[in-house]
């Protein structure tokens, strides 16, 4: 991998209203120049959630060219070629994926889903700032990776570790 081209990245969530949706806003901010964000689901929920946009802003991210939509439309013809694609739910996680054009690097990054909290306005807005704040530090690690001199294998363990951090939703694995 070299550092002289712009990595696409695509975040996969189920409904791609609230998760995905912040991800690519911090992404798109965070690495620009170098990355170029996307986001997407396997069941859109065909709106974006207000908190995520709340919480975005709330950051100084952008929060406008949004919009839940299929996965299906980065699987086809005319779609931009993936480098990374992270899944930040785990339903998506668990689901069939469609085949992606040039076989990119994959890791799952599961956090928390903030739309699911129930409760006070004070409540949901809580899980909007928490589930940011470990997206965030999750493509903060990302980006320190030296991407244009680590090997696939190691890259491949690295982007594992990001999904490892503070937040998972992932359960740890028993060694046998």
């Amino acid at each position: 991998m070299t550092t002289d081209r712009v990595y696409n990245v695509l975040f996969l969530c189920t409904g791609n209203s609230a998760r995905s949706i912040l991800a690519e806003s911090i992404l798109q901010t965070e690495g620009k120049g170098r990355f170029k964000a996307y986001s997407a689901g396997s069941q859109p929920k065909g709106e974006v959630n207000p908190h995520a946009l709340k919480e975005l802003a709330a950051q100084g991210y952008p929060t406008t060219g949004f919009r839940s939509k299929s996965w299906d439309e980065f699987a086809g013809p005319g779609a931009p070629e993936m480098d990374f694609i992270f899944t930040v739910c785990d339903n998506a996680h668990g689901e069939a994926c469609p085949v992606w054009i040039g076989h990119p690097m994959t890791a799952h990054w599961g956090v928390e889903d903030p739309a699911a909290v129930e409760g006070s306005e004070v409540d949901k807005g809580r899980a909007f700032v928490q589930a940011a704040a470990f997206l965030k530090n999750r493509i903060s690690a990302f980006l320190s990776l030296p991407l244009s001199s680590i090997d696939k294998l190691a890259l491949q363990s690295h982007l594992h570790q990001i999904g490892a951090m503070e937040g998972t939703t992932a359960k740890p694995s028993k060694a046998g």
